[in-house]
């Protein structure tokens, strides 16, 4: 399948999520109203990931809008990364870049997310308090997202040239989260989860599989990292999010 390039338009955006500016970036494509992806990242990452990158660049291509922004704390947004990171802040975020479409106007109400990492664990827990908003996703897709934060192996502490070392407090106050109850809530998920994740196991990416809603789909990366760092993945990565997004939203090219 070949996909019918479109030409794009980029808007630097900003709204506010809880008194904070969240900056980000509008991937539209020149097409009349298209449905829109909006994508969270990881716990340290920012919306330039890698695979936000890809997404950037394949879903205007398809037609589809693409929503990507830094959270609180994080890239280019105000905040301060350890007072304002929280899996609920995380959550708030995304439902404030759902208003934020809606009242733009520049994209039809048809919503997908994206998440990597803790980013794929806001989508989960975005998902009810968007319905509980009256916003039902048309699907999602994630990337070795937590389900269960007791089951990450991998606690980054030690400090690095952008923030000092974090206590085990800050994990246990603002991160600790089982999203199991949530999962039959979701429909049309499609999960990437590599077999030697060093951070999240892959148990978490077999549970979400095993309890939300049909259709979804689950690839297992053979010797995946979380990162995905393999470039074969990656490809395989960007061609199933084409099939998943054209197949949930049917009327994209």
């Amino acid at each position: 399948m070949c996909a019918i390039k479109t030409s794009m338009k980029i808007l630097s955006v900003e709204f506010m999520s809880q008194n904070k500016k969240i900056l980000g970036k509008l991937h539209l494509p020149d097409v009349e109203n298209p449905p829109v992806v909006v994508g969270s990242h990881g716990l340290e990452g920012s919306m330039e990931s890698a695979k936000q990158t890809i997404l950037s660049r394949i879903l205007p291509d398809m037609g589809v809008a693409f929503l990507r922004f830094d959270h609180r704390g994080c890239g280019k947004s105000e905040g301060n990364f350890i007072t304002d990171t929280s899996l609920e802040a995380r959550v708030q975020d995304m439902i404030h870049a759902v208003d934020y479409l809606w009242a733009l106007k520049k994209t039809r109400k048809e919503l997908m997310l994206f998440g990597s990492s803790l980013g794929g664990a806001t989508c989960i827990a975005a998902w009810k308090k968007l319905l509980d908003l009256g916003v039902e996703p048309q699907g999602a897709v994630v990337c070795a997202a937590p389900v269960d934060s007791s089951t990450i192996t991998i606690i980054p502490t030690q400090a690095t040239p952008d923030r000092p070392a974090l206590p085990l407090s800050f994990f246990k106050e603002n991160l600790l989260f089982n999203l199991s109850d949530d999962l039959p809530l979701m429909h049309h998920v499609l999960i990437f989860h590599g077999d030697h994740d060093g951070v999240v196991p892959v148990e978490n990416g077999r549970e979400i599989h095993s309890k939300a809603g049909e259709p979804k789909k689950m690839i297992i990366h053979r010797n995946g990292d979380h990162q995905m760092s393999e470039k074969s993945h990656q490809k395989e990565f960007e061609k199933e999010v084409k099939l998943w997004v054209k197949a949930c939203f049917k009327s994209t090219k």
